[in-house]
């Protein structure tokens, strides 16, 4: 869920070369290209985070700013969310744990505090270790 942010390309300008961004939206995507196509370390894809393209163990880090955060929108009760939202929390995570390289690391970058994260993230089934920090 990259967006318009920036932040492929101050990567890329801190010596992050090879950085792959998706986002759901084609006019993103294709504005995203465009406006960075000096860039050729940085690649774009249209992808749906719940079921990405890429095959298992391809990524060293996968890093989320707020795309999570999207999934809770909705939620009135942090302690509570619907079955609907963890369906959907479980289902993202494990395609990022799919994707990761063994020893690899998920960053997430949230609103939300660590306390409601943490029961998503701390699944036995992705077997992560978490840090927090703020």
């Amino acid at each position: 869920g990259c967006g318009n942010s920036a932040l492929s390309h101050d990567l890329h300008e801190l010596g992050y070369t090879d950085v792959t961004s998706i986002d759901f939206s084609p006019a993103c995507i294709a504005a995203m290209r465009a406006r960075y196509a000096r860039c050729p370390g940085l690649r774009w894809a249209v992808m749906d985070i719940r079921a990405l393209a890429f095959p298992d163990a391809s990524f060293d880090v996968v890093l989320e700013k707020g795309t999570l955060d999207v999934l809770m929108v909705e939620e009135t009760d942090p302690w509570h969310v619907s079955p609907q939202a963890a369906a959907a929390m479980r289902r993202v995570l494990a395609e990022v744990s799919r994707v990761l390289r063994p020893g690899g690391c998920f960053i997430s970058i949230t609103f939300a505090q660590p306390h409601f994260r943490k029961p998503h993230y701390a699944q036995e089934a992705f077997g992560w270790s978490l840090r927090h920090a703020a």
